[in-house]
């Protein structure tokens, strides 16, 4: 029997759950990337192997849903010729889905340094590595709620809260390097904190790239301002023990 529906409302309805279908793509993207990111630090403190190896062999599913957004993207664009909003929507998911997917990246180059880092003695500066995850997780889940809700306002706050990020970084980046300076034995450690601090805080740089995504996405404009920058560890200079006068402890 005829549905009463004229032929345009069938392609109305077909675009909107492309466009659906795209964004739900990109949510789960974000989701598993926030819970791996959770489970490598959990491994990378507890010394749990078990775990990281489970987090490295995850990272297909991030990559296998990038490639579902790509192909998406590419079939609206052939097929839909998408403008204004709908565009940028559309736009915003290809860029959303890149950052997602170098997300995971780094994600797994954590739990591969948390495997690394088992088969060598713990070390005392492991406990800032948590705290500033935490932060950068609360960046993940937050903007990808903006995203969903189009909440210009707390994309703007993960956005602003980079510094902080940044701040931690550098502060981890000085304390690790004294560290390695105080005990020689613990430099091999400490160079794989020092990649771990930088992942999460690249990871931060990709939360930081999504929101001004929600914002282009929702406003058709950037953020106001250049992006707010808090990490000073490329000037950072950190003096042995022996030119200050100190004694190691």
């Amino acid at each position: 029997m005829p549905s009463g529906k004229e032929p345009g409302e069938h392609i109305v309805k077909s675009f909107d759950d492309q466009l659906e279908q795209l964004k739900s793509n990109i949510v789960r993207m974000g989701g598993i990337a926030e819970s791996q990111l959770s489970s490598s630090i959990t491994a990378l403190v507890r010394r749990d192997s078990e775990l990281a190896s489970k987090v490295v062999g995850h990272d297909a599913e991030i990559d296998l849903l990038e490639s579902k957004v790509d192909e998406g993207v590419i079939r609206l664009l052939a097929l839909r010729q998408p403008m204004a909003v709908d565009l940028r929507e559309v736009i915003v998911s290809l860029k959303i889905a890149s950052d997602v997917e170098r997300i995971g990246d780094y994600v797994v180059n954590i739990a591969k340094r948390a495997l690394a880092l088992n088969q060598l003695p713990a070390i005392k500066p492991l406990y800032a590595i948590p705290r500033m995850a935490h932060l950068v997780e609360t960046s993940l889940k937050d903007v990808f709620d903006a995203l969903v809700e189009r909440d210009v306002e707390r994309a703007a706050e993960v956005w602003r809260r980079d510094e902080e990020v940044d701040e931690m970084y550098t502060s981890l980046f000085r304390e690790l390097l004294t560290y390695m300076m105080e005990d020689p034995r613990s430099i091999t450690a400490c160079t794989h904190l020092l990649f771990v601090a930088k992942n999460i805080e690249r990871i931060g740089d990709h939360a930081t790239n999504i929101a001004e995504g929600v914002t282009f996405l929702v406003t058709g404009q950037g953020m106001d301002g250049g992006r707010p920058k808090g990490d000073t560890s490329s000037y950072t200079v950190v003096q042995h023990p022996e030119e200050t006068g100190e004694k190691p402890e």
